[in-house]
């Protein structure tokens, strides 16, 4: 229904949110690594480094002998199921992620991202306890720069494509653009919807990053953009 394009919101700390775009390559390097697999070797890849939640309970042992288990929590999230999968993903850490970063700082905002990332996979742990199947993608670390951008900028202007007939773009408040996200994701998992999208690792990643945001923020930066 709509497709973030960019915002208008102003860094104000850092000279350049080198970590933001590190994160982004790092994920298109995992990608195209991932790219050059044969199909087999692309889905056993997935198995090896996804966060399989009998792996990480231990219930089935780690494929990758050397790897902790509780090491998928993160490594997950460097891997993608395709171009679409990634390119959403950054889209979204690209419009976001910069503010967040200049709102935390460097430093903190590595262990921020790296952060959403384990409580998005425990959420999808804790709801698909039994499952062998792998969660892959940073679409629940991603989520968690969202939940810290609606809390320290909601009222930011997103420009977003809307389409009814036609795309159009218009500027919308980050609080209704990022709400609508949030909505779509609960009723998903109201109605139980059987896509293979990780609803609740979304939902635990908005939740984690909202309360994570407000002990890592710098001082000088007021929640709900000072208002």
């Amino acid at each position: 229904m709509f497709l973030p394009l960019h915002d208008q919101n102003p860094i104000r700390h850092v000279k350049f949110p080198y970590v933001m775009y590190g994160l982004l390559a790092a994920n298109l390097i995992v990608f195209l690594f991932q790219s050059t697999m044969p199909k087999e070797g692309f889905d056993w890849f997935a198995v090896e480094y996804g966060m399989i939640p009998i792996v990480v309970r231990d219930v089935v042992a780690q494929p990758v002998a050397w790897l902790p288990d509780w090491a998928n929590l993160v490594t997950y999230s460097f891997l993608h199921a395709d171009w679409l999968h990634l390119l959403s993903n950054m889209l979204f850490l690209w419009i976001f992620g910069d503010n967040i970063e200049d709102a935390l700082g460097h430093i903190k905002f590595l262990i921020f991202y790296l952060l959403c990332a384990v409580f998005a996979a425990l959420a999808h742990l804790a709801l698909n306890f039994e499952s062998n199947g792998p969660l892959i993608g940073a679409s629940g670390a991603v989520a968690g720069v969202m939940g810290a951008y609606i809390l320290l900028y909601p009222h930011a202007r997103v420009f977003v494509l809307f389409r009814i007939v036609i795309p159009i773009p218009l500027p919308i408040p980050a609080i209704w653009m990022l709400g609508v996200w949030i909505a779509t994701q609960v009723f998903y998992v109201v109605i139980g919807s059987q896509e293979p999208i990780a609803w609740w690792a979304h939902l635990g990643g908005v939740v984690a990053g909202a309360l994570l945001a407000i002990p890592f923020k710098r001082r000088e930066v007021a929640l709900f953009g000072g208002r």
